[in-house]
């Protein structure tokens, strides 16, 4: 094996993704990561507030998303994601009180429709071919323009979920991005539909295991080891600026740049890339819930929009929030708990809570920021990208995140012709 070393800067999804992938094959590889901690967007952290160990963000995984599976299986932590273990969505209305839930069959068939006790009340059948709008949908195509985005169908399915999918409101997001996005849960049957969390925290089974994994085979993550500058010499990076000293690189060495997209800019120079982007707001309650809570709410009519319920906490996600950035957090924390409390049954004084707001927590998926994201390769011979805004043909998911991770590392492995080859079949899935 040749001794040629890849520098992955940034230790997020992509970045342990692609390290992962690569070590596996027995590449050698440093990762480093400007930050203190690994993980990135999907992590978990003390709170003192709380004192509780509580997540970044919400995060759910669906029993489809293979490449992010494929990840966990080879970290040893698949078995530490949690669900229901069938394709069943809780969904709540604030302001009717109405309570139904969504239950796809196994199948590619899906004759659960035929099933008005399965399917969002009030709807007709018919109501639901509107999606395949952007399931055929151009990349220059928005939602808004390929189905409609009115009615109950849409206000207790179609809207809640492309949300959370694109973090865009839906009729500016991409309907090409929608559609692929349904294409690989919806439309391969609910056996692809199981929601899955990790109830133990994201740093426990998405972090934590994979620095074990690298560590077990001699691969150092080095934290607070910021990547300041790269020096090039025409089309090669030829040395890396981490702070104490530059970093070297041999003709045989190479680079997966997985830091966010702003920074990727400044460090390569006329990097096209998006650069709008779109908010989250999370908020954490010290409660556990009540026995027979769903581990998953969908909540339609409200400002809360998905419920989580974790062993000894409970947490609401709110996407697209751009909104709710200027909104005192002691004013987000009162109306969010009161529609929790009505929710889950809870009582109505507020306890232990805790605000998180993500300005940049996704770019904004909308057809024209998806045009700006860039493919991995680069036109440096020896740098590559990675992270979920670039193209990978999802919004801005774990799952996204893991398969540029994955695609980084197959580029890196095919250009040395005497290490063992990668391969990712199409769609990017190993």
């Amino acid at each position: 094996m040749t001794e040629a070393t890849t520098h992955i800067i940034g230790a997020g999804i992509a970045g342990l993704s692609a390290a992962v992938r690569l070590v596996d094959d027995g590449h050698r590889l440093v990762v480093h990561e400007a930050a203190r901690a690994a993980g990135g967007r999907c992590r978990s952290y003390h709170d003192q507030t709380l004192d509780l160990t509580i997540d970044n963000g919400n995060h759910l995984l669906l029993s489809g998303n293979s490449v992010a599976c494929d990840y966990l299986g080879r970290i040893g932590s698949r078995g530490m994601l949690k669900g229901p273990g069938s394709a069943v969505f809780d969904f709540a209305d604030l302001r009717s009180g109405e309570r139904w839930q969504l239950r796809p069959n196994d199948g590619r068939v899906p004759w659960w429709l035929l099933d008005s006790k399965r399917r969002v009340p009030g709807t007709r059948l018919g109501e639901y071919l509107a999606v395949l709008g952007p399931l055929r949908a151009t990349a220059t195509a928005s939602l808004g323009a390929v189905m409609s985005c009115s009615g109950p169908l849409y206000d207790r399915l179609w809207r809640p979920v492309l949300l959370a999918g694109l973090n865009t409101d839906p009729p500016e997001g991409s309907a090409m991005l929608a559609g692929a996005m349904l294409r690989e849960t919806l439309g391969a049957g609910g056996k692809a539909c199981h929601p899955l969390i990790a109830a133990g925290g994201l740093s426990a089974c998405f972090i934590e295991p994979a620095i074990a994994h690298l560590a077990a085979r001699n691969a150092p993550i080095r934290l607070g080891e910021r990547l300041r500058g790269i020096e090039f010499v025409e089309d090669r990076a030829v040395s890396l600026d981490l702070g104490a000293d530059r970093t070297p690189l041999t003709k045989d060495d190479t680079v997966i740049l997985a830091v966010p997209p702003w920074a990727a800019q400044e460090l390569l120079p006329g990097l096209a890339a998006p650069d709008e982007f779109r908010a989250i707001v999370n908020a954490h309650f010290r409660v556990a819930p009540r026995p027979g809570q769903p581990m998953i709410l969908g909540v339609v009519n409200g400002l809360t929009e998905w419920l989580f319920a974790y062993p000894n906490h409970v947490s609401v996600t709110i996407s697209g929030a751009d909104r709710l950035l200027d909104t005192p957090r002691e004013a987000l924390a009162a109306e969010i708990w009161r529609e929790v409390a009505e929710l889950a049954g809870f009582e109505p004084q507020l306890p232990p809570w805790q605000i998180v707001k993500e300005r940049r927590a996704t770019f904004a998926a909308t057809p024209t920021q998806d045009a700006k994201r860039p493919i991995a390769n680069t036109r440096w011979t020896n740098v590559v990208l990675a992270g979920d805004w670039t193209q990978t043909g999802l919004p801005a998911t774990i799952e996204g995140a893991v398969r540029s991770g994955y695609r980084a590392a197959s580029i890196i492995a095919e250009r040395r012709t005497k290490a063992p080859r990668i391969r990712i079949a199409a769609g990017g899935k190993p």
